[in-house]
């Protein structure tokens, strides 16, 4: 029953993420402030690295069987992108909401951007309760170092653990 919830918040996500874009398509040339349609750009660039990443990096360190989706990991990946988020793929679908908003600059966009982020973040919460039942308390460690999107702050900590052990 969870999984099944858990993929209708995704659907209707991916439906709010979908209709967000083809909407900021067609308001995109619209009167807007030009630096912060820039900014969208740099961070619609900055999505399209955290939901591309994931792929690679769990084909390769997460004991996925040849001919599986890359989700379905059978080691807990805590390592490159893993050590500084949680969930880079969450990230990067809010990252794109973002970047559409500031794209468009657009009430309606805006607003589904936020429908949009709310959606994931609770897909969030689904993911981590998934990650305890598939791997324990390896999961619940990882939990407590890795912050679940907050990629400046898994950069941070994860420069001054590095710092520490050099020392």
């Amino acid at each position: 029953m969870q999984k099944i919830r858990a993929f209708g918040g995704i659907l209707a996500a991916s439906t709010l993420i979908i209709a967000q874009y083809i909407l900021a398509f067609f308001v995109y040339k619209l009167p807007g402030l030009p630096a912060l349609q820039w900014l969208g750009w740099g961070i619609w660039a900055l999505s399209a690295f955290f939901g591309i990443a994931p792929i690679i990096i769990f084909r390769r360190r997460g004991g996925v069987a040849k001919g599986k989706s890359y989700v379905e990991t059978t080691h807990l990946v805590d390592t490159s992108l893993y050590a500084i988020v949680r969930h880079p793929q969450y990230l990067a679908g809010i990252l794109f909401n973002l970047s559409m908003m500031l794209l468009a600059q657009h009430w309606l966009v805006i607003l589904l951007g936020i429908l949009s982020t709310v959606l994931i973040y609770v897909d969030i919460q689904t993911a981590d309760r998934e990650g305890i039942e598939k791997f324990g308390d390896e999961y619940r460690k990882y939990m407590q170092r890795v912050p679940q999107i907050n990629f400046l702050l898994g950069g941070f900590r994860l420069l001054q653990k590095k710092r520490t052990s050099d020392h």
